[in-house]
């Protein structure tokens, strides 16, 4: 018990550290009560608008952002150290009403903003109030996510302001009321796209997060991968990754999901002999492979949808192959490194029991309702509804998880609370959508990495890489994608490449930050966990992902493997049959092993023969296929050879 109590506070504290969003007051005295009410009014909103229809976008946008900027202030003191103090301090609680009247100040003003304003003009008071709903809204955002994005943010508003000043890529330029008003009150900038997704369907989605967490899902997930793989070599490090895949369809965030699924996973590939970095990095990889997992995809599918005009439930099809082709070039990565290091499965007896699990199969439940319904062609909104019902009355099936009416008023609390990170950021990813659409800055940044590149397509994708790597590193997954598809998407557009590609190109490399070094915060926190060193964790995290820097350039290459172009049964199946035999070349030559451990000279070939067979041509296809062959045979008649001198012995 007091080893479980222990690993508690270590992952809280962890959360704490690695994860901005986690470090808020758990001791607000008074003040307890009103986020009590004003959290579970917001989810209670949110599911009445879900089930009877949302309002005009700004309004559902105002109601959803001055509620949860009111609960960011009340919840995030002003200095993470602070966050142990009791209660709520007076200027936080100043700031949270100011925060709830800008907002609704849109509410009340609303046909005067929308009718009047537009052909008179902006008074002096809806001036002030813009400027300190921005102000309020970038404060807030730094508290719950951090300043990566503030930053940016802050830029865009600058460029917006200062752009007759700026060579080569500026513009006319605003003036502060302006900008300020058109931030503030109109529905294409704070209350553009990504906030309405968020209102809409990410608050559900997130909110089902949550449910499913109270019937204890995430163990049942470790228990089922460890049940699958555990027997097999390297059967530990299989199941983290399996169940990391399973979680991030639940979590919508790379750290939390590391730290939740590895204070579990982790300490049992350390027991098993994997090295504690390897642990880290296993877990990290995995968990950040989450967020590209579907159905949720870590909500920026339902962003997507908006952006490319492909309805929700044919992006999460769509993500499948890319999806897949990751976690197996991570699976592979683990295999090649339990033969490397000796690393067997586990006896039987220290298996979950099959009667157990069958036990809790109506945990899937949930789950297969949102996806079965939104493969049946239903709304996003409808699906949600229905699993969330569907994960409350299952919490009712068992004593550890059946809720009292306290319990259910405290869940919908909890239900505000996660949702505000994501809330924030999509909020500010607005001034930045907003800014690059008004002052058409896309277009120019596009252009500036065409006249870079020469021209060249590869060195296009090449630098729209380089710059998505960079703008996703410290963003969460809704905002980072945001930000690279307004900023960097463009470039590839300008090239004949279907639109679902070129997003789906942006959105993976802007994960891949959460693990690149030097800012690779999912590795951070495994090694914190794992007592590794955390930069050597990041870059085992790259080589165990290095299938997510490559898929990208494939379907992009080879759209086949989005189901785009001619994707009948037998292209996409050559397609994926190839591109799973070049990840497993690839991951050969990363981790140093295959049947046996290769040298250099070997490891070249292989990772050779496993970007051409990746590459969408049959005549480099089976080039790849013979040198990645040819050192399979030589390593195998190698094994027999050490084999047959061993017995001989």
């Amino acid at each position: 018990m007091t080893a479980q109590a222990t690993e508690q506070i270590d992952q809280h504290e962890l959360m704490k550290k690695y994860d901005k969003e986690s470090n808020f007051r758990t001791n607000l005295g008074p003040w307890g009560w009103v986020t009590l009410i004003l959290g579970g009014a917001l989810t209670i909103f949110q599911l009445y608008t879900a089930y009877k229809g949302a309002y005009v976008s700004l309004i559902q946008g105002a109601i959803h952002l001055g509620a949860a900027l009111c609960l960011v202030y009340l919840f995030y003191p002003i200095k993470s150290s602070m966050v142990k103090k009791r209660g709520v301090p007076w200027y936080d609680a100043l700031l949270a009403f100011a925060a709830l009247f800008t907002n609704f100040y849109i509410i009340y003003s609303y046909d005067r903003l929308i009718n009047e304003a537009i052909i008179f003009g902006f008074t002096a008071f809806d001036q002030i109030v813009a400027t300190a709903g921005i102000l309020l809204l970038l404060e807030a955002t730094r508290r719950v996510v951090g300043l990566p994005i503030v930053i940016i943010a802050i830029v865009a508003l600058l460029y917006g302001l200062l752009g007759q000043y700026i060579p080569v890529i500026g513009h006319a330029g605003y003036d502060w009321p302006s900008l300020a008003t058109e931030m503030f009150f109109s529905s294409s900038s704070i209350f553009g796209i990504p906030i309405q997704i968020s209102s809409t369907y990410i608050y559900l989605f997130l909110f089902f997060g949550v449910m499913l967490v109270k019937t204890n899902i995430g163990q049942f997930f470790n228990d089922i991968a460890l049940r699958l793989t555990g027997k097999y070599t390297g059967g530990t490090a299989k199941a983290a990754v399996a169940a990391s895949g399973l979680q991030g369809m639940v979590s919508g965030s790379s750290v939390a999901n590391t730290v939740g699924s590895g204070s579990f996973t982790i300490p049992m590939m350390k027991n098993a002999g994997f090295k504690p970095h390897f642990a880290a990095a296993t877990e990290a990889s995995a968990s950040t492979g989450g967020q590209i997992m579907p159905p949720i995809m870590g909500a920026a599918a339902f962003i997507m949808a908006q952006y490319t005009g492909i309805p929700y439930n044919e992006i999460i099809v769509i993500a499948i192959i890319p999806a897949i082709l990751y976690f197996s070039g991570v699976f592979l990565g683990t295999h090649f490194e339990a033969r490397k290091q000796g690393v067997l499965g586990l006896a039987a007896d220290q298996l979950p029991k099959i009667k157990n699990l069958v036990k809790r199969l109506d945990l899937f439940l949930p789950l297969v309702i949102i996806i079965g319904f939104l493969l049946a062609g239903y709304t996003p909104t409808y699906a949600a509804l229905f699993a969330i019902g569907t994960a409350f009355v299952i919490s009712f099936f068992r004593k550890d998880t059946r809720m009292s009416l306290k319990e259910i008023i405290k869940i919908l609390e909890e239900g505000a609370r996660t949702a505000l990170p994501v809330i924030a950021a999509c909020a500010t990813a607005g001034i930045i959508a907003g800014t690059v659409t008004t002052t058409g800055l896309g277009p120019k940044i596009a252009g500036g990495i065409i006249e870079l590149a020469q021209g060249q397509f590869f060195l296009v994708m090449f630098f729209t890489m380089i710059a998505c790597i960079i703008l996703g590193m410290g963003l969460p997954t809704t905002a980072n994608y945001v930000v690279t598809a307004t900023m960097a998407a463009p470039a590839l557009l300008a090239f004949d490449v279907p639109v679902i590609a070129v997003h789906m190109f942006v959105f993976y490399f802007g994960i891949v930050a959460d693990i690149t070094p030097p800012v690779c915060l999912a590795a951070y926190a495994g090694a914190g966990i794992a007592g590794a060193n955390p930069m050597r964790a990041g870059v085992t995290a790259v080589k165990l992902a290095v299938a997510a820097f490559i898929i990208p350039y494939m379907f992009v290459s080879n759209p086949i493997l989005l189901l785009q172009g001619d994707a009948n049964v037998t292209n996409v199946s050559i397609a994926v049959i190839t591109a799973l035999l070049g990840m497993a070349s690839i991951s050969a030559s990363m981790i140093g092993h295959f049947i046996n451990k290769v040298n250099w000279i070997e490891r070249i070939v292989l990772f050779a023969g496993g970007i051409l067979l990746v590459y969408p041509d049959p005549i480099f296809s089976l080039i790849g296929f013979v040198l990645a062959g040819a050192i399979a045979a030589l390593q195998y008649v190698q094994s027999r050879s050490d084999k047959a001198k061993q017995q001989a012995s």
